[in-house]
């Protein structure tokens, strides 16, 4: 593969992992509009994105046996058709109840994304090249975040909360599009795959098995539960705490995605001094340290908005080293099986972070000490579980 060619690789790969984090951030400015609209208050628009969270976590579980039997591009064309159909959807709900629906199927459409760009990945490169990979993938899927509240606020005060939706669909039609003319299928079709429930199980078992995978898979879970129970408990912080308008939250969220996309590539560069395993290892101690400051500021009150957005900012860079490195160390150990390794480390992941989201619409009580609570949590035990690893596995890569 010539470097034109990887680049180019890279950025579909990216476009199409980032449709996930696309339909989660461009319509968080517009809770407040989608409540005022449907009737109904904006903790139970949350629900909206904690069903979406469950959505992704289930949906890639159905799509690890179903990349492996049938390759790549299949799947995920059939998934991003339901991504588009659901997002339609979205744009007419006539209630909170088809919105929460609406938005479940959304997410089930594409999860897809997801599974298939990690495993491409691991279908294309070696071990020793996937961190650094994952690392320019995030750089890619980091556009996501930064544009995609800037641009939800923007059309929310201009065009209405419906439109995003429709933006979505039409994101999701120029996908199909592409990857239908120019994705070339990474990994033939198996049909000695068995999609048979206990197959299926047995599948994934034998993923469970490998001590590393467990480890990092629920490293990166946690942790990107701790992202996530940011991204549901921000706009209170900043919108109602802090008195930001929908367009101000949205350039701020944009601004703290900067903080991510700088961790990954600055992951990049230090891994040809380090290696994967110690750079998480470290990046984690810093990210509890900074949950704690901000977590106890804000009990005591001493921390304004611009104080909040720094530790916040230097949170989300850590999770830019952290979420490359987990993920290439929890699929390092797969030469067969990759499809369901990816698929369970996303599920990992997504139901975590479905989890943080629904337990801060539960908890909410007109603070933000419920999201902090959650991501100090979500960060201290990613650390209990490395440091475990570390003390009773030889050193990896």
């Amino acid at each position: 593969m010539t470097r034109k060619q990887k680049a180019l690789l890279i950025l579909l790969l990216g476009a199409l992992a980032a449709i996930s984090p696309l339909s989660i951030d461009m319509y968080l400015p517009g809770f407040k509009a989608i409540a005022l609209s449907l009737k109904t208050d904006v903790a139970q628009v949350g629900l909206t994105l904690s069903s979406y969270f469950l959505g992704i976590s289930f949906g890639q579980l159905a799509y690890g046996p179903l990349i492996e039997r049938f390759g790549r591009k299949k799947p995920l064309l059939i998934g991003l058709g339901i991504y588009a159909v659901s997002s339609i959807g979205c744009a007419l709900a006539f209630n909170i109840e088809s919105l929460i629906l609406a938005r479940f199927l959304m997410a089930i459409g594409g999860c897809v994304g997801m599974v298939a760009s990690r495993a491409v990945v691991r279908d294309l490169f070696p071990v020793s090249e996937t961190a650094r990979i994952f690392s320019f993938l995030l750089l890619v899927m980091g556009i996501a975040p930064i544009i995609g509240p800037t641009i939800g606020g923007i059309v929310v005060a201009t065009a209405g909360w419906r439109t995003i939706f429709v933006i979505l669909t039409v994101f999701s039609l120029l996908l199909i599009g592409t990857y239908a003319l120019f994705f070339q299928e990474s990994k033939p079709a198996d049909p000695s795959v068995s999609l048979k429930p206990l197959a299926v199980l047995k599948g994934y078992g034998e993923v469970l098995k490998q001590p590393q995978f467990v480890v990092f898979s629920l490293a990166a879970g946690v942790t990107s539960g701790g992202m996530f129970a940011y991204i549901s408990g921000a706009p209170f912080l900043f919108m109602e705490e802090f008195g930001l308008t929908e367009q101000q939250f949205g350039w701020m969220f944009g601004l703290n995605a900067f903080g991510l996309i700088g961790g990954s590539q600055l992951n990049r560069l230090w891994l040809t001094k380090s290696n994967s395993a110690a750079i998480s290892l470290q990046m984690n101690s810093l990210q509890v340290v900074l949950s704690v400051i901000l977590l106890i500021g804000s009990m005591l009150g001493i921390l304004n908005i611009y104080a909040s957005f720094g530790l916040i900012f230097l949170y989300m860079t850590c999770l830019g080293f952290m979420n490359p490195n987990n993920t290439a160390l929890a699929l390092a150990p797969f030469t067969k099986g990759i499809g369901n390794a990816s698929a369970l480390t996303g599920f990992t992941q997504m139901a975590i972070g479905a989890a943080a989201s629904a337990l801060i619409s539960h908890f909410h009580n007109d603070t933000s000490l419920p999201m902090m609570i959650a991501m100090l949590t979500c960060g201290a035990l990613s650390l209990i579980a490395m440091v475990y690893f570390r003390l009773t596995n030889e050193a990896i890569a």
